[in-house]
């Protein structure tokens, strides 16, 4: 993607505000993205502020009931904040998506469904001067999996989960975030398309054909930055997922993983609309070493959990049981900081053949 000046977004999440799940894309730009966040189009909770109904994304905003309010503060750009089941746009979204073209805001847009293939929104367009990004839109040319991924020389760290949308992206932003604190190079790789408009480049793994997944993986670690010595990568789905679990697998074996942290939600003991139990999170851990490791063996050092059904105190709790049971260290990285989960990861990197290597190499 070109380089595009600060954004100023109106975020649409028309009836889904409150929802963590279906609104995981704006609560992921609001919480995480460096672009303002001018106003919000939720017409349930309009005339109230963002801060007043999410105080816990720390970042606020007018709540409204039309772009044409939204104009009063002078945004830039259409935010489509939602990841509905099947990816199809809303329809109680498409006129505030078309008022939005008209006014000349710039469309950004998650969904599989792309706007810039839609022959009204399109001509729209054209007629304002409207640019119209559908993040998930992958290159034209992928290559298939060549095996580079085995060789570079950062500490790949790959977010795995028990299910979708239980907080991988979140983990693997909240253990950049403490890199950077403790004077680390680290760099955040987007899969998805959330982690794509917070991160400004990626790939969206999910539109990708089966055959070049691993590919996709491998080509966007190959990209991290050379000076960078820790990759984090977001992850996608679940190996328990029977409709996902094939882009999880392309992702593990196409990124080439040192390390594993597994992210879950507490309180979430199936798949989410399968009946398929999620097992104990040490049994759990094992799977996917067991599954990385007869081709690159990846250890699972450390447990993200997402405790927001807790209190406080019920969280410590969760938490501190969860370590004792599974022997990981354990921490919700959004609620309480990543610093315990990022000495951890960086702990489990010392005892890699990279780190030694890169080691000797900064002694020459």
């Amino acid at each position: 993607m070109a380089e595009h000046p600060k954004r100023r977004y109106v975020a649409l999440t028309e009836g889904h505000l409150q929802d963590a799940h279906h609104a995981k894309t704006a609560h992921g730009v609001l919480r995480y993205s460096s672009d303002d966040v001018v106003a919000v189009v939720d017409s349930a909770h309009a005339g109230r502020t963002l801060r007043n109904v999410l105080p816990e994304l720390d970042r606020d905003a007018p709540i409204v009931s039309t772009i044409r309010e939204a104009l009063a503060f002078s945004p830039t750009s259409l935010l489509v904040g939602v990841a509905v089941s099947g990816g199809a746009l809303p329809k109680q979204f498409r006129a505030h998506v078309l008022d939005a073209i008209d006014a000349k805001l710039e469309i950004v847009n998650g969904l599989h469904q792309f706007v810039s293939e839609d022959a009204e929104f399109v001509a729209r367009a054209k007629a304002s001067g409207a640019r119209l990004w559908d993040v998930r839109k992958t290159p034209e040319t992928i290559p298939l999996f060549s095996g580079a991924a085995y060789h570079v020389p950062q500490v790949v760290v790959l977010a795995v989960g028990s299910d979708c949308a239980v907080g991988k992206m979140s983990a693997m932003l909240e253990l950049a975030a403490a890199a950077r604190a403790a004077s680390e190079r680290a760099e955040f790789v987007a899969t998805g398309q959330t982690g794509i408009m917070i991160a400004g480049k990626g790939i969206s793994v999910d539109r990708v054909i089966s055959d070049f997944v691993s590919g996709a993986a491998e080509q966007l670690v190959l990209d991290v930055a050379p000076d960078a010595r820790f990759t984090l990568v977001e992850g996608q789905g679940s190996i328990l997922h029977p409709a996902f679990a094939p882009v999880t697998y392309g992702l593990m074996l196409g990124c080439a993983p040192d390390v594993l942290v597994l992210c879950h939600e507490v309180g979430r003991d199936s798949i989410e609309d399968f009946d398929v139990p999620i097992p104990d999170l040490r049994t759990l851990a094992n799977l996917h070493e067991s599954a990385c490791a007869p081709i690159k063996a990846a250890p699972c050092v450390a447990i993200a959990l997402n405790t927001r059904v807790l209190d406080a105190a019920e969280a410590q709790a969760f938490i501190q049981r969860t370590q004792t049971d599974t022997g990981l260290v354990t921490d919700d990285a959004v609620r309480f900081g990543g610093a315990r989960l990022w000495r951890a990861v960086r702990a489990a990197a010392q005892r890699t053949a990279k780190w030694t290597a890169s080691s000797q190499a900064a002694r020459r």
